[in-house]
C-alpha cells in the first residue's frame, strides 16, 4: 500500500525528534524513531520498509538503547572502576529513575546519570579513601556515558537515513 506524502514527512519529523533526543535527555530517543519506522511500515503493510529493512533499524535501536549501559561500564572499567562500584552505579541508576519519575521537575534519566555516578563515586571512595582515584573512576565513567550519547546520535542517523533510503527508492 502506498501512503500518501504527508504520512512520510510525519514519521521523519517524528524520527528528528528522537534525533534531538539523543543529545536532550528529556526527550525520547531511538525508541521513538523506531516507533516511527514500526508505525508507518505496518501503515503500509511492509512494502517499502519490508521486514529485514525493519530488522535492521531495530538492530541499531537496540545497540544504541544498550549503549548507555555497556558504554558508560567500559568507560568506569577503563577509568580504574571496581565491578563493585560499576554494580553500585547500576543499581543507584535504576533508584535515579524511580525517583525522577516521581519527583516532578528532574526528570528520570538525569536522576538516573545522577544517581549512578553517586554510586561509583560512593563505592570506589569507601573502597580507596584517595579523592584522586574515586575522581578518575567517576570521570571514566561520565566519559563512557559522553561517548554513548554519541554513539546514540549515530545510530539514530543510521536509523533515520535508512529508513528515509528505503522509502525513496520505493
Amino acid at each position: 500500500m502506498v501512503l500518501p506524502q504527508w504520512a512520510f514527512w510525519v514519521a521523519l519529523v517524528v524520527m528528528v525528534v528522537g534525533l534531538v533526543g539523543t543529545v536532550v535527555p528529556v526527550l525520547p530517543d531511538l525508541v521513538l524513531i523506531w516507533l516511527a519506522a514500526l508505525a508507518y511500515a505496518i501503515a503500509e503493510g511492509f512494502a517499502t520498509i519490508d521486514p529485514v529493512t525493519f530488522g535492521a533499524i531495530t538492530l541499531l535501536a537496540a545497540v544504541g538503547v544498550t549503549a548507555e549501559i555497556w558504554v558508560s561500564q567500559i568507560g568506569g572499567k577503563l577509568g580504574g572502576a571496581s565491578w563493585q562500584a560499576l554494580l553500585a552505579g547500576a543499581g543507584l541508576g535504576v533508584v535515579g529513575f524511580v525517583v525522577g519519575l516521581l519527583v516532578g521537575g528532574i526528570g528520570a534519566l538525569p536522576a538516573a546519570m545522577g544517581g549512578a555516578l553517586v554510586g561509583v563515586l560512593l563505592v570506589e571512595y569507601l573502597r580507596r579513601r584517595d579523592w584522586k582515584e574515586t575522581a578518575r573512576a567517576g570521570a571514566g565513567w561520565l566519559a563512557g556515558c559522553l561517548v554513548s550519547g554519541g554513539i546514540k546520535l549515530l545510530l539514530g542517523l543510521a536509523m533515520v537515513l535508512l529508513f528515509v533510503w528505503q522509502v525513496w527508492k520505493g
